[in-house]
C-alpha cells in the first residue's frame, strides 16, 4: 500500500510538472529515456579477401624406361631332315612323263619357254601384235541423199540429227564387223550407215610397235544436214 501510495504522489506530480513546466519534464524524459537506450553493438570489420595461393607443384614426367629387347631364340634344327613333298602341278596331264608343271625344262608337259607359234606378244613369229597407231580414214564418202530413203514426216525429221558406228579396220585398209555405238532416232538410216561404211570407205591400217599392219577399231559419225 505504502508503495502505492508513493507511486501515484510521483504520477501526480509528473502531470502537474507537464501542465506547469513542460520544457523541464521533456528534459527529464531525454535524460531517463538515453540512460536506458540500448544500442546495437558495431559491426565486426569483413575478413580481408583471401591472397592468391600457389597452384601445387603437380611433379615433373619421370625419365622413360629402357626398352627390352627380347633376347634372340632360334628353333633347333631337327635331328631327322624331314622330306619335303614335291608341288603338285597346276595342271592334270595325260602323257607319260614323271614331270608337269610351268618349268623352263624338263620332259614334263607345259614348259614356258619361247617358241615359233602365232600370237599377240611383242616376241615370237606370228602376226597380231598391240596397235600403236589408230586407223585412218584415206579414201570413200557418204554424201548422197539417195542413198537414205525419205522418213516418214520428210526429211527435215531426221535433218540435225546423226549415228556413230563402230568398225573394225583390218590389214587390208577395210571395214568390217559394223555395229552401231550412238543411235539416231532412225533405226533404217543406222543400219543402211553400217553397209555403207563397209562398203564404200577405205581406211590406212593401224600399226604395232615394229611398223606391221594390224586390226584396230575404229568410230564412224554420219550426220544428216
Amino acid at each position: 500500500m505504502l508503495v502505492a501510495i508513493a507511486l501515484g504522489h510521483l504520477g501526480a506530480l509528473y502531470l502537474l510538472g507537464k501542465l506547469l513546466a513542460p520544457d523541464l519534464t521533456g528534459g527529464i524524459e531525454r535524460e531517463v529515456v538515453a540512460a536506458f537506450s540500448l544500442e546495437a553493438p558495431p559491426r565486426p570489420p569483413p575478413p580481408p579477401p583471401p591472397e592468391n595461393e600457389p597452384e601445387p607443384d603437380e611433379g615433373a614426367q619421370g625419365s622413360p624406361g629402357k626398352e627390352a629387347i627380347p633376347q634372340p631364340v632360334t628353333a633347333p634344327e631337327p635331328e631327322i631332315a624331314l622330306p619335303r613333298p614335291s608341288p603338285a602341278p597346276q595342271a592334270s596331264s595325260t602323257g607319260a612323263a614323271d614331270r608337269s608343271g610351268a618349268r623352263e625344262s624338263g620332259n614334263g608337259t607345259g614348259a614356258a619357254g619361247g617358241g615359233p607359234g602365232t600370237g599377240s606378244g611383242n616376241r615370237g613369229g606370228g602376226r597380231g601384235g598391240v596397235a600403236v597407231t589408230r586407223p585412218v580414214h584415206i579414201s570413200g564418202r557418204i554424201d548422197d541423199a539417195r542413198d537414205y530413203p525419205v522418213p516418214p514426216g520428210g526429211r527435215q525429221a531426221r535433218r540435225g540429227t546423226e549415228v556413230i558406228v563402230r568398225v573394225i579396220v583390218g590389214r587390208d585398209g577395210r571395214a568390217r564387223d559394223c555395229s552401231v555405238y550412238r543411235a539416231s532416232p532412225d533405226p533404217q538410216a543406222d543400219a543402211i550407215t553400217c553397209r555403207l561404211v563397209e562398203e564404200r570407205l577405205r581406211f590406212r591400217p593401224a600399226q604395232d610397235a615394229a611398223g606391221n599392219a594390224v586390226a584396230a577399231p575404229f568410230y564412224w559419225r554420219q550426220r544428216w544436214f
